[in-house]
């Protein structure tokens, strides 16, 4: 007889308002950033737009012949201001579990430089299965497909054209800039509170696919 056991489920995560709230940390970052170059940084407006590329925000700040000097200065400052005040959102552990339970991998997909996210991680005692950094929107496809991933789970429009893109399922959490009616408008095919309802969630999409 064939074998009609469904392959284990890949699942990637978005890192920034998805598995972290990293905005103290990286407020904390921009702040000394600020300090170090002598240029006016508004730290809480950057941390209200987490998603798109580093280089995007800086070019807010910095003139463009400055930006790729400046967001390497902001990338080498980052280990010493930004991984401590970072916290796991809620249910971001269990997240990770749920799919481990199915025999699934869970992959990290995210726009973040990559040894930086690793370091959150680290810190934060979250293992996935692999870590993937500096890939944004569209890009993160790249990613996703390479890993088999079926799902993807961002906070960001970028994360749901990314899914999207992959021909992942878009699972959106609004625990970041943008708000359930945004990514539902995107594109999202489920909108969660948060990543608590997950496990319900993938647990039905499992029984379904």
């Amino acid at each position: 007889m064939a074998n009609t056991t469904p392959p284990a489920p890949t699942v990637g995560f978005d890192l920034d308002m998805t598995l972290i709230d990293s905005r103290p940390g990286i407020r904390a970052c921009y702040l000394a950033l600020a300090a170090r170059t002598g240029t006016h940084v508004d730290a809480d407006l950057a941390v209200s737009r987490l998603g798109p590329p580093l280089v995007e925000e800086i070019a807010n700040w910095f003139p463009a012949d400055r930006v790729d000097e400046v967001a390497d200065l902001y990338r080498a400052m980052y280990p010493e201001y930004a991984i401590t005040p970072t916290l796991a959102l809620p249910g971001a552990p269990e997240a990770i579990a749920a799919v481990r339970a199915r025999g699934g991998r869970a992959i990290v997909v995210t726009a973040k430089y990559e040894p930086n996210a690793k370091l959150h991680l680290a810190h934060l005692g979250i293992e996935p299965d692999a870590v993937i950094g500096d890939l944004w929107a569209e890009q993160k496809a790249l990613a996703l497909r390479e890993h088999g991933a079926s799902v993807y789970v961002g906070d960001h429009t970028g994360d749901v054209r990314g899914a999207r893109t992959a021909g992942a399922v878009s699972v959106a959490v609004a625990t970041g800039p943008c708000d359930a009616a945004e990514l539902r408008e995107a594109g999202a095919d489920a909108v969660l509170t948060d990543l608590t309802e997950f496990p319900r969630w993938f647990s039905d999409y499992c029984s379904d696919n």
